[in-house]
């Protein structure tokens, strides 16, 4: 049965860093896969390229995030046009509100979005990981339990490998792996569309921005948060992290 996932990150990017294999893995096998995306990333670097104001990196951005999609194979994309930086500022419950307002319409089965920690502790997936664990509680409120989706939270533990600083911390045990073997080279064609996020890249993925994608690894991380409108009991696995579907 074709499923809809949903996919909810804060800056053009993020997809492609934290589930871009995953991504491109579900809809190979014929599932839709939708992408909201907060900000259109104004306050990032704009890398190679001259730009001379918030609103032309906004527009760039944009447009990479459009590339990466089109390489991923995503389905829908939702751009919310917040400012780059300034989630954490906003009301989280009109920011949970729109969020929402997707998911009812959209009625996923699995939503996916930041554990509590941002993964590298910006304060931005900070707020769409709480407005989005909200907006689905919410919109639980609303529908009948066949509708309830299966909420992830995905974790990238190697993001630091080449990085000189290190992980924030209160990280939540990861629960499950998706093998994404198969994908690596998409997801490495998606961060190469991230032009102007090339220091990020790089520092992260050495060797992507040129085309060697050996450096991405064989899976992609998850923490599964909640199923059947009940929280999961998160335990780290003392026998591995074992492989998964998140649908």
């Amino acid at each position: 049965m074709k499923k809809r996932l949903l996919f909810v990150f804060a800056h053009p990017d993020d997809e492609s860093f934290a589930c871009a294999g995953t991504m491109a893995k579900y809809k190979e096998a014929g599932h839709d896969i939708n992408l909201i995306c907060a900000t259109s990333g104004c306050g990032g670097k704009s890398g190679e390229y001259l730009v001379t104001c918030k609103k032309e990196l906004a527009t760039l951005r944009e447009r990479e995030l459009s590339q990466a999609c089109n390489v991923i194979g995503v389905t829908n994309l939702y751009l919310l046009h917040y400012a780059d930086g300034s989630l954490i500022n906003q009301d989280i419950n009109e920011l949970a509100a729109k969020i929402e307002s997707l998911i009812m319409q959209l009625l996923p089965h699995v939503v996916v979005t930041f554990p509590p920690n941002g993964v590298t502790g910006h304060r931005d997936h900070i707020a769409i990981s709480r407005a989005t664990e909200q907006a689905v509680l919410q919109s639980e409120e609303k529908m009948t339990p066949s509708h309830y989706c299966t909420l992830f939270f995905a974790s990238i533990p190697h993001y630091y490998d080449y990085c000189a600083d290190s992980a924030p911390t209160g990280a939540v045990p990861i629960t499950g792996k998706v093998n994404i073997v198969n994908h690596r080279e998409t997801k490495g064609r998606a961060l190469h569309a991230h032009r102007s996020q090339i220091y990020s890249v790089n520092r992260a993925y050495p060797g992507v921005m040129q085309g060697d994608y050996g450096v991405i690894g064989q899976y992609e991380y998850y923490t599964k948060v909640r199923a059947d409108g009940l929280l999961e009991d998160i335990q780290e696995s003392t026998e591995g992290i074992p492989e998964i579907e998140l649908c």
